[in-house]
């Protein structure tokens, strides 16, 4: 039996009356980027701040950055989501609990969903900036020292700089995993790009036109951000070290 395809269901009218099926890619396009960024934000500044914290010299503080690492780096995504979705609004305080759940969708959904790709992927990036960090010569640290700047200064202007500068690449492929990632938010109702792929197929039965398409503005999207970091990547090469921004993706 032949598959009847038929491209133009994209511009069929959705069942719930808000546009056509193409409308419905276009929304989760929109969904997956503002999951994608807002979680890729929160995850950088928390993933600089624990992966800095992992280079300390102070023991305690170590040893909670590195917590934080080995918690939110091997519970699986999915779980993360599920329980800030479903289990800490009972955590929490009844009101709270309740106005979290009185949030309407798809904002419900979002938030957690963002929470729990930020989190997870902050381990991630803390990684990279403790792998950075320690991968800088000691005597960096030390002339900073002799200069008489103190530890915090020493990091801001000296160490950090030059290792976030050293990891791009690395980064970057944590950015392409957040966008991908960011999939797993359907599982709590928020409709990006591949439940709007399931949505169409659901309702129209063309199952292959719509991954198809879902596909497309995957690899579309994924080719942006790849074009965008590389350019970075180039600008902020450190001379000598210009292998780093050549490496892989």
């Amino acid at each position: 039996m032949n598959y009847p395809w038929n491209w133009a269901v994209f511009l069929q009218p959705s069942p719930d009356g808000t546009g056509t099926y193409l409308g419905t890619l276009v929304s989760g396009l929109a969904w997956t980027v503002m999951v994608a960024l807002s979680a890729w934000a929160l995850a950088l500044v928390l993933g600089i701040i624990v992966g800095v914290a992992r280079t300390l010299p102070n023991r305690s503080i170590v040893r909670l950055a590195t917590a934080w690492v080995d918690v939110f780096r091997n519970v699986p995504l999915l779980v993360q989501i599920f329980l800030w979705y479903f289990v800490v609004p009972e955590l929490l305080p009844a009101s709270m609990g309740t106005a979290l759940k009185q949030i309407q969708p798809p904002w419900g959904a979002f938030l957690p969903a963002t929470l729990g790709l930020a989190l997870f992927t902050s381990a991630r990036v803390a990684e990279q900036v403790r792998a950075g960090i320690q991968s800088l010569a000691r005597g960096q640290q030390q002339a900073a020292t002799a200069l008489g700047m103190t530890l915090p200064q020493t990091y801001r202007f000296v160490l950090l700089p030059m290792a976030l500068r050293i990891i791009m690449p690395p980064l970057t492929s944590e950015f392409l995993n957040a966008v991908k990632n960011s999939s797993v938010a359907l599982t709590v109702g928020l409709v990006e790009v591949t439940a709007a792929a399931r949505a169409i197929q659901e309702y129209s039965f063309q199952v292959f036109e719509a991954f198809t398409a879902a596909t497309i503005i995957y690899v579309v999207l994924n080719l942006a951000v790849v074009l965008l970091m590389r350019r970075l990547e180039k600008r902020l090469a450190v001379p000598g070290l210009a292998w780093a921004a050549g490496a892989g993706h």
